[in-house]
């Protein structure tokens, strides 16, 4: 029970899957703070536009919430599939194949055929191979957590409007919050990979920056 209660958190916690969605919806709003005009942009336009990117994301966390749950139902169910085909008396070269393909190409080359075997019989004689694909309320706390992440990664770039009365230093300080999230989360998925944490920041911002001004441009 505790190998189940784990497997359910994991995509919960996994800090990649976690930063990739503030990202994504810091990109979003981005997009829309990017598009006012310093010198056009009145206050109903501004407010137009914040609503706007609100409600984008909204929608967007909404579709991710929904996505996570089938990506988790469907990962379960192949899992389910697995052991029923390990269990099923498929041979040894047949079911080293099966664990094989369950895991990473390199992990499953590293191990070699008797890490492979090791693995098999493992699985088959473990007493709890069955998987349950059906959906739990941690996984609907998780997408909720999804949910969150990307509605919550709308509100740095739009602060600065929020507290600033004229447009063009609302405008910089939301590129530069923006921007500084970005760095963030660089610096974060940096440390996770193991190589240098600023080099990974700075990358993230850069590739940030021109994904937002190439959306922008072509009129997302």
């Amino acid at each position: 029970m505790q190998g189940d209660a784990e497997e359910k958190r994991t995509p919960v916690l996994d800090p990649i899957d976690r930063v990739m969605e503030v990202i994504f919806g810091l990109l979003m709003a981005m997009t829309f703070t990017g598009t006012i005009s310093v010198a056009t942009a009145g206050q109903e336009e501004e407010r137009t536009m914040l609503i706007a990117a609100l409600g984008c994301n909204l929608a967007w966390g909404l579709a991710d919430a929904v996505i996570y749950l089938l990506r988790t139902r469907i990962e379960r169910t192949r899992n389910r599939t697995l052991f029923a085909h390990l269990r099923g008396g498929a041979d040894a070269v047949t079911g080293q194949a099966l664990v094989a393909d369950a895991l990473p190409p390199r992990i499953a080359t590293a191990v070699g055929t008797e890490g492979l075997e090791w693995l098999r019989r493992r699985l088959v004689e473990s007493p709890d191979s069955t998987v349950q694909p059906r959906l739990t309320w941690d996984d609907f706390k998780g997408a909720l957590g999804v949910f969150l992440l990307v509605v919550l990664a709308t509100f740095p770039p739009v602060v600065p409007f929020l507290l600033l009365e004229q447009m063009g230093p609302a405008v910089r300080l939301s590129n530069f919050v923006g921007i500084a999230v970005l760095f963030i989360a660089g610096w974060i998925l940096a440390r996770y990979a193991g190589v240098k944490p600023w080099l990974g920041g700075l990358a993230f911002a850069v590739i940030g920056t021109l994904l937002i001004l190439a959306i922008i441009a072509l009129g997302g």
